[in-house]
């Protein structure tokens, strides 16, 4: 089995963290939840596909310029054997598929690094079939538990590939909230109004953090292998500004700096669907090359031309946080087209009543799996 390397881990964080921050960027003041690690494993599975500076800029994007095509795949090959587990209260899976148009050569090596490396399937379809789309939808569905229905609308003209990643997450509290203790209470949204959310309630001996401008709260699934961290930023700073100072290096410390406390934790209950296209989001991150028609490289995908190039990245997420648990899950659709501080001695209370930060995070990896902002619960 292949071992993790800790500079893979800390340089995917940073890919997460910096697309995160052009998300929030580009939906302030609204609901954003993204799963970084689902983003990554299709983009690298799509620059097995690039040449040249193509390769280079996409390398360098997903913060692994220094290894090799090879030591990348092996790192995530590796990522995604440690992070799937399929137990009673805990699962976390990965699926990836290649859909090919009918009769567009794909070539053998590029074929064989994805399946080997991402265990990709592979599935040639009529793209100009109005139940294509269908098809690769309900590979969604199934991927995601029905919780990512559809991932794509119609099949674009000029469309030769269409790379999917999908992820899910079930994961039941190690202590779950009671129902009856369950209110009503008001949460204040970014402009300043109010609305009555269902507002779940514990109190107890937490994993907590008083940190400069925040507090927050570690909270863990069964067998304490995951565990959600909510971030309540203070009166004074919004929930965007607290995601826009998360950086690799505060990221890596932030586990460290939680100690167990007494306290008590109103919790709004939430569920959100996102979608959201992350070209330009990739494009300020350095993939710009992978866009345009005219320069892209990725003449490892196919032996012959025209070349193609990136024509969309889309992303469309799910999250359900209550009394139980949470699910969540993402799928990521790359489109190939072509040219046509120390905390207080005393308890605490934490008030989740204003927008705040989640993160579902993998405890061995520290990677954040999923990120997201609840602006309105």
């Amino acid at each position: 089995m292949n071992t993790l390397r800790p500079e893979f881990t800390d340089a995917n964080t940073r890919f997460g963290l910096d697309l995160f921050k052009q998300v929030v960027q580009q939906d302030a003041g609204k609901n954003a939840f993204i799963s970084p690690v689902n983003v990554s494993i299709a983009l690298a599975i799509t620059t097995n596909g690039a040449k040249g500076d193509t390769q280079q800029a996409m390398l360098q994007a997903l913060e692994t310029a220094d290894a090799t095509l090879d030591q990348m795949n092996t790192d995530y090959a590796a990522l995604q054997a440690l992070l799937q587990r399929e137990e009673v209260s805990v699962t976390l899976s990965i699926a990836n598929s290649l859909w090919l148009a009918q009769g567009a050569p794909l070539n053998a090596d590029f074929q064989q690094r994805v399946q080997q490396a991402f265990n990709t399937q592979v599935t040639e379809l009529d793209f100009d079939d109005p139940g294509a789309s269908g098809t690769i939808n309900a590979w969604a569905s199934d991927a995601t538990n029905g919780k990512i229905p559809q991932v794509i609308g119609e099949i674009q003209p000029g469309t030769v590939l269409l790379i999917v990643s999908a992820i899910y997450f079930q994961g039941a509290w190690e202590r779950p909230f009671t129902v009856e203790s369950t209110q009503d209470l008001p949460f204040t949204l970014a402009d300043g109004s109010q609305k009555q959310v269902a507002t779940m309630y514990q109190s107890g001996r937490f994993s907590y953090l008083k940190g400069g401008n925040f507090q927050a709260v570690q909270l863990p699934y069964v067998g304490d292998a995951m565990y959600m961290t909510v971030m309540l930023p203070d009166e004074g700073t919004t929930a965007s500004q607290l995601a826009e100072g998360l950086t690799s290096e505060t990221w890596r410390e932030l586990p460290m700096q939680f100690t167990s406390k007494e306290g008590k934790l109103f919790l709004p209950r939430f569920k959100l669907e996102y979608g959201v296209s992350l070209s330009d989001s990739l494009k300020q991150l350095g993939m710009d090359i992978a866009f345009d028609a005219n320069r892209a490289d990725f003449s490892g995908m196919r032996p012959i031309p025209p070349n193609v190039f990136i024509s969309n990245v889309r992303h469309a997420s799910f999250v359900e946080v209550n009394e139980s648990g949470t699910e969540a899950a993402a799928a990521t659709v790359v489109e190939m087209g072509v040219t046509s501080m120390q905390p207080a001695d005393e308890s605490f209370t934490m008030t989740v009543d204003r927008p705040f930060v989640v993160a579902i995070v993998d405890r061995q990896t520290n990677s954040p799996i999923f990120l997201g902002i609840v602006a309105a619960p």
